[in-house]
């Protein structure tokens, strides 16, 4: 079987600044369902804000990730950050079964707050183990959090198991997939698919990387619209299961 992988940064569900923000959590929603992703990881998902909340009249009552939960999905979320309106983190959606989740945080100093989500999901008679992770903007930081990545993966997932990890990994050139690759992963290095700024995307700050699993396609959606709801574009990755 197919399994279809997206990793999408939604930018908290709003975009601009100021008095031009507008909301575009509606239009993610809308975008999610139409990835037709049987697992979506997303980065940047609000749980709650008091300021945002006042601020626009149709801000969801629901917390995001359950708010974009497609029908017959489930949603797991775990918070990476804590300010002063409110929290947000990494979440994952899955058509198939969540068999436990688990969090760790990832914070290399105190101004970058941030944290890997993992989550088992049963697909069919296999367990995938999936980790989503949105690493952090300075260099060096991002090396130690793969180190502390290859750690968790030691730890807590078996060698055999099929293994995911997907995510903004905020890497300009690709520069962490040699320490990736050290880890067991491997991502489609033959394909580059630029993923940010969302409007006019010059690089790939967002991948998914696989162990146990046969790549199958790369690509990224396309268009105008896409460009809007975020500074991001989604990821979607095929893999034979």
């Amino acid at each position: 079987m197919i399994l279809r992988v997206a990793t999408y940064n939604i930018h908290k569900g709003v975009q601009g600044f100021g008095p031009a923000r507008r909301l575009e959590i509606h239009n993610i929603g809308h975008a999610v369902e139409q990835l037709d992703a049987d697992i979506v990881c997303l980065q940047e998902v609000r749980k709650l804000h008091r300021r945002e909340e006042r601020y626009f009249t149709r801000w969801p009552e629901l917390p995001q990730a359950e708010f974009l939960c497609p029908m017959g999905y489930q949603a797991v979320y775990q918070t990476n950050a804590t300010t002063r309106f409110g929290e947000h983190g990494n979440a994952l959606l899955s058509r198939w079964p969540v068999v436990s989740q688990g969090h760790e945080d990832m914070s290399d100093h105190r101004f970058e707050q941030r944290g890997l989500l993992h989550v088992c999901v049963q697909v069919e008679r296999r367990t995938v183990h999936v980790i989503v992770v949105h690493l952090g903007l300075i260099a060096a930081s991002r090396l130690r959090q793969v180190e502390q990545l290859g750690r968790f993966i030691e730890r807590e997932i078996p060698r055999k198991a099929p293994l995911l990890v997907a995510g903004d990994f905020n890497d300009w050139g690709g520069k962490l997939r040699e320490p990736m690759a050290a880890l067991g992963l491997a991502d489609f290095v033959a394909e580059r698919v630029r993923t940010y700024p969302s409007r006019l995307p010059l690089t790939q700050l967002d991948y998914v990387y696989a162990r146990g699993l046969k790549p199958v396609g790369l690509e990224a959606p396309r268009g105008r619209i896409w460009g809007q709801m975020s500074d991001h574009l989604p990821l979607i990755a095929e893999f034979r299961a």
